[in-house]
């Protein structure tokens, strides 16, 4: 085969070609120029499309179905509910009933939500009463059985295993949005620690660094890390704040240059945090008693109500990493009947407080661990009632921000072991919350090796991708 090319000729990806034919086809149907049956019989002509040409062809048809509907900009702000160690999907939100009790053990309950044909486990009541508010994803996939790996790849949609870490989803709001935003609270805030390089800023380097609290909200007094701090009250910080400036006073010679600038805004917006409005927001005391014994009076539901407060303050990304591990490798149902019941109260109050004060709109909620658990049950020492690390396919909840609620995305198979209808990718469902924040999935990043680094490309990194969720937009 020759390898001589035109010069002149441009380079046509793959996604381009599906992408054309995709809308081609569709264009010519809606204009009556070819029906269904001239499509079928046009298609006994050709060769049956490979999965993977099947793949791109759905991809690029979604896509741009996605792009029509969405409201690009419609979210301000996010907020990631993160559930270390990954919760068992069929234990919660993609009930397998009739499996048997290898499969569902002790948990073989399942109750109707206020949405007809979606049900729920009886461990999630209130969340029941809330499905018009959100949507679930039954069809989540990686193949990712690896922790870091798996939280990886759905915490920056890119390849684990690369010459530098990508930068997380958080991250990425907080250098989209920083032109946008100028609030006094940094843009991405974890709660309450920071979960690893898979929640950092990756190349991006430490301005988009996030910042992670410490403390606990649901202490008598909410102690974040350099803002609110034991024993040092504001007379005491302003007292510090007056030294500081006199001998500042020494160094007036060279207050002029761009550097002391610098030094002096960041400084100034330090203060502003510290004994400012940007201080308040971590005070829950302002809130009332009944609304703080609605999220629930533990850490989890303290944090969903600090989170409401940031996004109020118009914080672009918080995380909440769930306090508490969901790797339930052995006491797997004794963990789900301590956790579940905080998760259901602090999330379900989360959507209906968002919702009363006009924010759900503008606001993404998404919640899901780096994978699922095993359907079936180890039974067997010593795990003894444990489920396993499962990435083959799990659930991911997503609200609000421009998407739906009341909606399903994709299926399990009958015992929740493997994908059956429209597999969700990690680069789709962030994809899909960046178009809906109005950034720019193909945009370049600042790689620090001047290398070819974009916000996602699934393509060169032979990364698979099913298409945006244009289902639920």
């Amino acid at each position: 085969m020759s390898t001589n090319q035109d010069p002149n000729r441009k380079h046509v990806s793959r996604r381009t070609v599906m992408q054309q034919g995709a809308l081609g086809a569709a264009g010519v149907i809606a204009s009556g120029g070819l029906n269904a049956r001239g499509v079928a019989a046009a298609a006994q002509d050709k060769p049956a499309l490979t999965p993977e040409q099947l793949l791109a062809q759905q991809k690029a048809t979604r896509d741009a179905a996605a792009h029509a509907k969405a409201k690009k900009g419609q979210t301000k702000s996010v907020i990631q509910i993160f559930l270390w160690g990954g919760m068992s999907h069929n234990d919660a939100w993609d009930p397998k009933p009739g499996t048997g009790y290898d499969y569902l053990g002790e948990f073989d309950k399942f109750i109707p939500t206020n949405v007809k044909g979606i049900q729920v486990s009886s461990l999630f009541p209130n969340l029941a009463k809330q499905a018009d508010k959100y949507s679930l994803i039954r069809s989540m996939t990686h193949g990712n059985n690896g922790h870091e790996t798996a939280a990886y790849l759905m915490q920056t949609g890119h390849k684990p295993g690369g010459r530098l870490a990508y930068p997380s989803v958080g991250a990425i709001f907080a250098y989209f949005k920083k032109e946008q935003y100028k609030g006094l609270l940094p843009p991405y805030i974890v709660m309450l620690k920071a979960a690893g390089r898979f929640s950092e800023e990756g190349f991006l380097g430490p301005a988009y660094k996030p910042f992670a609290t410490g403390g606990d909200p649901n202490a008598a007094r909410f102690e974040v890390q350099g803002i609110v701090n034991r024993g040092i009250n504001d007379a005491r910080q302003r007292a510090r704040r007056e030294l500081v400036d006199k001998i500042n006073l020494l160094g007036y010679g060279i207050a002029d240059a761009p550097e002391m600038a610098a030094a002096e805004s960041a400084k100034e917006k330090a203060y502003g945090l510290i004994l400012g409005k940007g201080r308040e927001v971590f005070n829950l005391e302002n809130e009332p008693k009944e609304l703080r014994d609605r999220y629930g009076r533990n850490t989890f539901g303290q944090e969903c109500l600090a989170a409401r407060r940031m996004v109020e303050a118009g914080v672009p990304y918080v995380t909440i990493s769930f306090p508490g591990g969901w790797d339930t490798h052995s006491n797997h149902f004794t963990t789900m009947k301590r956790q579940c019941p905080m998760l259901d109260q602090g999330l379900a109050t989360l959507f209906s407080d968002l919702g009363d004060r006009g924010l759900l709109d503008s606001t993404v909620v998404w919640c899901t661990g780096e994978f699922g658990r095993t359907p079936k049950v180890d039974w067997e020492p010593p795990w003894n009632g444990g489920r396993g690390h499962f990435g083959k396919v799990f659930t991911v909840m997503v609200a609000g921000g421009g998407f739906k609620g009341g909606r399903i995305v994709g299926s399990s198979d009958e015992k929740g072991e493997n994908v059956k209808e429209r597999p969700v990718y990690p680069a789709d469902l962030l994809g899909s919350i960046y178009l809906l924040a109005g950034i720019d999935a193909n945009a370049k990043l600042p790689h620090p090796l001047g290398l070819d680094a974009r916000v996602l490309d699934t393509e060169n990194e032979g990364m698979k991708s099913a298409g945006l969720l244009e289902e639920i937009m």
